[in-house]
């Protein structure tokens, strides 16, 4: 009977080795499996790494170009300021320089009118008028031709009306002092005569006087 125990013994024991190795296995097998998926999550990740780093640069980049256009804006904003006021520095010297041209061309007016013994005279001034006219232009001023141009609040100050039959209403007739620009700029306004429609009492006497005429 010992012996037969001893016999058996041997025989039971295989089996749960056997088991145990299969239990390994299939525990070997979930570890390979894990560490696959584990493999597979950082290429994953780097992927969408990549795209967020993409979506950034592009984001950067539209912001540069932003500020690269708000400064190219900038810097011809500036530059046109300051042409601006280079053109316009003489603003305040041209407006002294213009009446002393007022004068000048009074004077003239008045000698003319009076006689032809200032003739020398006359002409010397009329000289200096020339050229103080091509200085002013050098510098960009020039004269306003207010007479027979309709009435521009930007241009003319009118100093009154007047009634009309050969004028168009709102036409500047007379004017008392030339304006002048400075390039585009007004320098200073003309002062001027705007016609007006007559009544019809100055329509009645004008053609009453007509027929005496006749």
């Amino acid at each position: 009977m010992a012996k037969k125990r001893k016999q058996q013994g041997p025989e039971t024991a295989p089996k749960t080795e056997s088991a145990t190795k299969t239990s390994e296995d299939l525990a070997g097998e979930e570890v390979i499996e894990t560490a696959t998926e584990k493999a597979v999550d950082p290429l994953t990740e780097l992927k969408n790494a990549i795209e967020t780093a993409n979506t950034a640069a592009a984001k950067n980049w539209d912001l540069y170009l932003r500020e690269r256009a708000d400064l190219e804006n900038a810097r011809k904003r500036h530059q046109r300021d300051k042409e601006e006021a280079l053109r316009f520095a003489n603003d305040r010297l041209l407006k002294e320089m213009i009446p002393v041209l007022d004068n000048l061309e009074r004077a003239v007016d008045h000698a003319d009118q009076d006689n032809d013994d200032n003739q020398g005279l006359l002409e010397g001034v009329n000289m200096t008028i020339n050229q103080f006219r091509k200085a002013l232009e050098d510098f960009g001023v020039k004269s306003i031709n207010a007479i027979g141009a309709a009435f521009d609040p930007n241009l003319h100050q009118a100093m009154g009306q007047v009634e009309s039959v050969e004028q168009e209403p709102n036409t500047v007739v007379t004017e008392f002092q030339k304006g002048y620009l400075l390039h585009d700029r007004l320098l200073r306004p003309s002062m001027v005569m705007v016609a007006k429609a007559p009544t019809d009492e100055a329509i009645d006497s004008e053609t009453e006087d007509s027929k005496t005429i006749e």
